[in-house]
């Protein structure tokens, strides 16, 4: 039977009396960290550079800006590069999703919802090297991590060249670049690290004289790398002229499911948004042996990807109105228990169609209430490992952070369906029945590579015909 490509054009045949469709998922996640200088006094003109105090900095103004095609590209059949010894790639997988569960408590606001934990722990994987005494000491705490700076970037750089190594089932893109004022001077030492860890090379912008202009660029650059998924991450006025430094981590995925959906089964359902209400909805059908377990309240069904390395876990709570205390409850480690306790079980599975594309999110209040307040103090900040002016009104801090996620699942793509409603029991006699699995009612959801754990994106469905 042939299979969808992860990377591709869905690619269509029929079989007499029954077409099937494949799901594709479009997930795209940006995240912008926003560093700008500490003081707001325009008034006071900055007092001139000691030239023997940034002698070790490299000045902006000479560096050449590069573009995304200047970095090299693998060629199609490129074997995937290795992946990073195993304990290491457990322990910024462990780290990214203890961080993302915790802030996913606090910075879900009501209703659908999603955003990549993956982006966020990668993006201040970017951030955290330039930090210094006790600011780095609570943006490890606060990101779970649990190694050197040095080490986790590096871990993560290889992490993210494995995980978008050419020749694999599914489609994930992991860009990263640095937007750097122009006539400001970064510690050299800083920008080679996050190129050389995590490919992501210094574009020289202006943000001094038009900050609103390369706001613009920006956006450009993040909806180029997510399909134009992501747009307007930066909203008007989010940056200006003190602004220094612009961190952007943009993930995209598009996956097409191992097992396909049967088109002709595809019809309205009711959704029931509360234990009172509902609505009708797009419910996808199929019947196949999916690992699935049950505990705490929820039966948790694990949908894998073309491939099987990847894989969407559907939480769904066993009452209609039990997703905010599963939610409460929720911590990495319950997620990893369900995974590892789920079995291969004949199941009925109703999944609804659904597209989220939320509001760009700030999570700087969120990050400073859970111990990170230090990186957006504009007096007490240190992240003099990125710079080191001799004016300390030049000093970097934190200013802002947004995230932006989207995700799609819909059916677009067609292949034979002949094999994938048939399932042959062994031993013969008559196959079992299958175990419902009828999401129709709020759930969350969670997108995992499987050989590390690490969850890339993860989200709230509550209303499938919203966004």
């Amino acid at each position: 039977m042939r299979r969808l490509r992860g990377d591709g054009p869905p690619i269509g045949s029929r079989v007499p009396g029954r077409v099937c469709t494949l799901a594709p998922m479009r997930i795209a996640c940006v995240l912008g960290l926003l560093l700008c200088v500490a003081a707001c006094d325009k008034s006071r003109t900055p007092a001139p550079a000691d030239p023997a105090s940034t002698a070790s900095h490299t000045a902006a103004p000479t560096a050449p800006a590069v573009t995304a095609t200047d970095a090299p590209t693998p060629a199609a059949d490129a074997p995937a590069p290795p992946r990073p010894p195993e304990g290491d790639v457990q322990v910024v997988a462990r780290s990214s999703n203890a961080f993302g569960v915790e802030l996913f408590g606090r910075a879900a606001k009501p209703g659908n919802f999603v955003f990549s934990p993956a982006s966020l722990s990668v993006a201040f994987a970017m951030a955290w090297p330039g930090a210094r005494g006790e600011t780095s000491a609570q943006m490890k705490k606060v990101l779970h991590f649990e190694s050197t700076p040095e080490a986790t970037a590096a871990t993560w750089g290889k992490l993210s060249a494995s995980l978008t190594a050419r020749g694999r089932p599914v489609t994930l893109r992991i860009a990263n670049r640095l937007f750097g004022e122009k006539t400001y001077a970064f510690e050299k030492g800083y920008l080679d690290a996050t190129r050389a860890s995590f490919g992501a090379p210094l574009e020289l912008v202006d943000f001094k004289k038009s900050a609103d202009a390369e706001r613009l660029k920006i956006n450009t650059w993040v909806a180029r790398q997510t399909e134009d998924r992501i747009k307007d991450l930066l909203a008007p006025r989010s940056l200006d002229d003190l602004t220094r430094l612009v961190i952007v981590n943009a993930i995209y995925f598009l996956g097409t499911w191992d097992t396909p959906f049967e088109a002709d089964l595809t019809a309205p359902g009711r959704f029931r948004t509360s234990a009172s209400a509902g609505k009708d909805v797009p419910m996808m059908h199929v019947t196949d042996h999916y690992d699935l377990a049950a505990a705490d309240g929820v039966k948790v069904l694990a949908l894998p990807y073309k491939g099987k390395d990847t894989a969407m876990y559907v939480v769904l709570p066993d009452a209609v109105d039990g997703l905010p205390a599963v939610e409460r409850a929720l911590t990495a480690g319950k997620l990893d228990a369900w995974r590892a306790a789920a079995k291969s079980t004949m199941v009925d599975v109703a999944l609804p169609r659904f597209e989220l594309s939320p509001p760009a999110l700030s999570l700087r209040d969120e990050l400073e209430k859970m111990g990170m307040a230090l990186a957006f103090d504009r007096d007490r900040a240190d992240l003099t490992g990125i710079a080191k002016p001799s004016d300390p009104r030049e000093r970097l801090h934190v200013a802002k952070v947004f995230h932006k996620a989207f995700v799609k699942v819909d059916e677009k793509g067609t292949e034979a369906a002949a094999a994938t409603a048939i399932v042959a029991a062994a031993g013969g006699g008559m196959p079992p029945k299958p175990v419902a699995f009828h999401a129709d009612h709020p759930f969350l959801f969670v997108i995992v590579d499987k050989a590390s754990g690490l969850v890339l994106f993860m989200g709230r469905v509550a209303d499938p015909s919203a966004k």
